[in-house]
């Protein structure tokens, strides 16, 4: 049975993923509690990351600079250091492109002797963090994907492609897909707020490359496995081009089921105006004893990316923080 947070406390939420929809979910939550834990993909090969590593023995920060940027405090000053954190250089030379918050982190891992937990500590107290950042292995990860393409005269229809950036932009759909080394190491730190969590949340973001890499690692799957957090998944709002080309929502969870190897779940958040059959995700939810939730989640204008707050009060309910 999952956990159920004291009445009257904020809950304790370890949100995992990476990038904008990462970023998303951190936006909603912190309206709820300020005891929140990211837990960052560190598997970004391309832009700066790839740059940065290629060049040092260091976790891409990209993923993790975009998740302190969520969290930061809403002082002017935590916000301008926030905003500066993503400011990209300009110009053409060699900096060019690179965010300001990925030299830091970087620079402030190395002054660390390579601890990258506890450089993102310091950042997080300089930018008045509502909550921490953590990455999900403490090495540089690869995914390598079989990737069925679109030409069926291609006498190689399924190839294996590695790299994040290589994953996402390979036409066709994703089959499988493996993190290498097969089983990091994982920071106690990570382990220790799944074991203390009352919710785990995935989603949303890229359903390959950000929300199933978690559940491929090892000590990762295995802790939530043994933990008693409400585990909420919260759906995307469309499939996304070289990754879930055609995905319907049910399909999304199949795929993420396919992955929880013995992880419960518990709810599934889903915008009510994306969901074209309803019933058919009813099923999917129902069939691995999990709670859906259609909602008005996503931006009012009818862009494809969740609102905040809407998602917000979507999460609360679920949770039940309201």
């Amino acid at each position: 049975m999952a956990r159920v947070p004291v009445a009257g406390q904020q809950p304790r939420v370890v949100a995992f993923g990476g990038g904008h929809g990462l970023a998303a979910a951190l936006a909603a939550w912190r309206r709820i509690t300020g005891q929140l834990t990211a837990v960052v993909t560190v598997a970004d090969d391309g832009g700066s990351s790839g740059r940065i590593r290629r060049e040092m023995p260091v976790l891409p920060p990209g993923d993790l600079r975009m998740a302190l940027a969520a969290l930061a405090g809403d002082e002017e000053r935590e916000q301008t250091l926030a905003a500066l954190f993503q400011h990209r250089f300009g110009g053409s030379g060699v900096l060019a492109g690179h965010p300001v918050g990925n030299l830091l982190l970087t620079g402030l891992a190395e002054m660390h002797g390579g601890d990258t937990v506890r450089a993102l500590d310091e950042l997080c107290a300089l930018i008045g963090a509502q909550g921490r950042v953590l990455p999900m292995a403490d090495e540089p990860l690869d995914l390598v994907a079989r990737v069925e393409t679109v030409d069926r005269d291609d006498p190689a229809r399924v190839r294996t492609i590695r790299g994040q950036v290589a994953i996402a932009a390979s036409p066709g759909r994703v089959r499988d897909i493996r993190v290498a080394p097969a089983d990091p190491v994982v920071h106690p730190a990570v382990l220790e707020a799944i074991a203390q969590a009352d919710v785990v949340s995935l989603g949303p973001g890229s359903w390959y490359t950000s929300v199933l890499p978690h559940l491929l690692v090892p000590r990762l799957r295995a802790a939530l496995a043994e933990s008693q957090a409400r585990v909420v998944v919260v759906l995307n709002l469309e499939p996304q081009p070289g990754e879930t080309d055609g995905f319907s929502p049910e399909e999304h969870l199949n795929v993420l089921l396919a992955h929880m190897d013995g992880v419960a779940l518990h709810s599934v958040i889903a915008d009510a105006e994306s969901v074209v059959d309803r019933r058919g995700l009813l099923n999917a939810v129902r069939s691995c004893g999990a709670e859906l939730l259609l909602a008005p989640v996503a931006e009012p204008d009818g862009a494809p990316r969740h609102d905040p707050e809407r998602l917000s009060a979507a999460l609360a309910s679920v949770v039940g923080a309201r």
